[in-house]
């Protein structure tokens, strides 16, 4: 756990784009069993955050701590540190982003097997255990466009949880959703906060973080407010 009690400090990240500032200072800090809601206007940053705190955009300046592993700004950021993170953090992207050729199962077996060395036959156990934990095991020999939005979305939270980091990051996970499906999604969550997890997720929906969130913070301008 970071030195502060949160397992998740992100301390005045600083990112640009050419001449443009995306991230100008952003500072958060999240406790275990939080799920925190980024809002803000698009092009705010917040989805920027999230991929920054993944590991998936190099930043300037500041520091992202996640359990533990920290992430410099302007500094380089190794291939150990990356195996490091990726066990400590996963992310569900707003359109999944699931591998086409590959069944449900075998996208969440994928990063088990080939980046931290799993059995295959103890990644596929433990795919099979998430899979049916969210309600999808019958699914499990689908492929990405076979499967609904709803079971698209859960086989990517399964694929996130694979190696079973205690952070979970999410991108606009209601934006395809009708409200029974919000509905599920929210309980789903609230049972992984159940389990000790601290979640965060980048979202305009208003409704589903007063609903579902502990606590909402804004991204304005590149500065959480």
């Amino acid at each position: 756990m970071t030195p502060n009690g949160a397992i998740l400090r992100v301390d005045g990240v600083r990112l640009r784009r050419g001449a443009r500032p995306i991230l100008n200072g952003v500072s958060l800090s999240i406790a275990r069993g939080e799920l925190v809601a980024v809002m803000g206007p698009s092009g705010s940053g917040k989805t920027t955050v999230l991929r920054a705190i993944a590991g998936l955009e190099p930043f300037e300046a500041g520091t992202i701590d996640v359990d533990g592993v920290v992430l410099t700004g302007g500094a380089p950021t190794t291939s150990a540190t990356l195996r490091k993170l990726r066990r400590k953090v996963g992310m569900v992207f707003q359109f999944h982003c699931l591998f086409e050729h590959l069944s449900a199962i075998e996208n969440v077996c994928l990063a088990p097997v080939h980046a931290h060395g799993v059995a295959p036959d103890d990644a596929r156990a433990r795919a099979r255990t998430l899979l049916a934990a969210f309600g999808v095991e019958h699914r499990a020999d689908a492929l990405p466009r076979q499967l609904s939005g709803g079971e698209a979305q859960r086989v990517a939270i399964a694929r996130a949880l694979a190696v079973d980091p205690p952070v979970l990051l999410m991108d606009e996970p209601t934006a395809s959703l009708d409200p029974v499906r919000r509905g599920e999604l929210g309980g789903l969550l609230k049972g992984l906060l159940e389990q000790g997890r601290s979640l965060v997720i980048a979202t305009h929906d208003e409704e589903f973080a007063r609903g579902w969130a502990t606590r909402a913070v804004r991204v304005q301008d590149g500065v959480v407010g």
